[in-house]
């Protein structure tokens, strides 16, 4: 019996030193840029972060890894990050289908547009620098984003700058797309490009608008009734995909709202989950 539990614990130790995260700074010499924001870094009880002053990945490794990795922008309106619902809490339902996740933690614009950009390029360089160790392969690297950080991941698949940043594809809930003032966010937008941003910025972060064949393939979840970031962003996105032969799909729900991420109380949670573990497995064309 003593050797039963004996084996029993070392097993429950190896479990849980596998599943350690790793967690690495984006920039340890320093960023190349700066949102000019002052104060300390600050972190709510409900799990959200502003003000990031080191910004980062975690990251948490499977333990049968098929080689996949996905990279999570938790949303927040380019002004404060949801890390939990819309990040960690996913980890272990990734991990269980065999893929690495990671989250990124970066910082917010303050209307200087080029600083979330050049963090998640920056965690995507990460990750494929490293995909040997983590066994992931370099060919197989997703973006993921909610809301804002929607926005985030899919301005990644619009404008990364180099075949080292581009995703191999993408996987949006709810995600904030346009810039334009009929249908986007009003406070990402102000966040992100400031109040009174020029034609060719709000064009430029219309990610619709920027769409071409090379755009990585793409999951999109949503709900109807989503009264904060508006259904439109999500169809006219999918309809750019479809314009341009990019493989797309695209689930839209009665209700929920916005901003469910992965909590249990959101109806249709267990359909998008089994939806993307299908499409994760099945759907995505490597």
């Amino acid at each position: 019996m003593k050797t039963i539990l004996v084996t029993a614990l070392l097993i429950m130790t190896t479990s849980l030193c596998a599943q350690k995260p790793i967690e690495l700074p984006l920039w340890p010499n320093g960023a190349p840029n700066s949102n000019e924001l002052k104060g300390d870094e600050q972190e709510m009880d409900n799990g959200r972060v502003s003000n990031i002053k080191n910004p980062g990945i975690t990251v948490y490794r499977a333990e049968n890894p098929n080689g996949m990795a996905v990279i999570m922008c938790p949303g927040g309106g380019y002004a404060r990050l949801a890390m939990n619902h819309e990040g960690h809490d996913m980890a272990p339902w990734f991990n269980t289908q065999g893929i690495t996740y990671v989250v990124l933690k970066y910082r917010m614009p303050n209307g200087h547009n080029e600083v979330p950009f050049s963090d998640v390029e920056q965690a995507i360089r990460l990750v494929r620098q490293h995909a040997a160790e983590w066994n992931i392969n370099p060919a197989k690297v997703g973006i993921m984003g909610a809301s804002a950080g929607g926005h985030l991941a899919s301005t990644l698949a619009t404008h990364y700058t180099s075949k080292e940043t581009r995703p191999d594809f993408q996987i949006l809930l709810y995600p904030v797309i346009t810039m334009d003032a009929n249908f986007t966010h009003a406070g990402s937008r102000e966040n992100l490009i400031t109040k009174n941003p020029s034609a060719d910025l709000i064009a430029k972060y219309s990610n619709e608008l920027q769409v071409n064949a090379q755009t990585p393939q793409a999951f999109i979840a949503l709900s109807s009734d989503d009264k904060a970031v508006l259904p439109q962003n999500s169809i006219n996105y999918y309809l750019a995909l479809l314009k341009h032969n990019v493989p797309a799909t695209m689930h839209i729900y009665p209700t929920g709202g916005h901003g469910w991420g992965f909590r249990d109380n959101f109806t249709y949670k267990r359909q998008w989950t089994d939806e993307l573990e299908k499409w994760l497995r099945n759907g995505v064309k490597l």
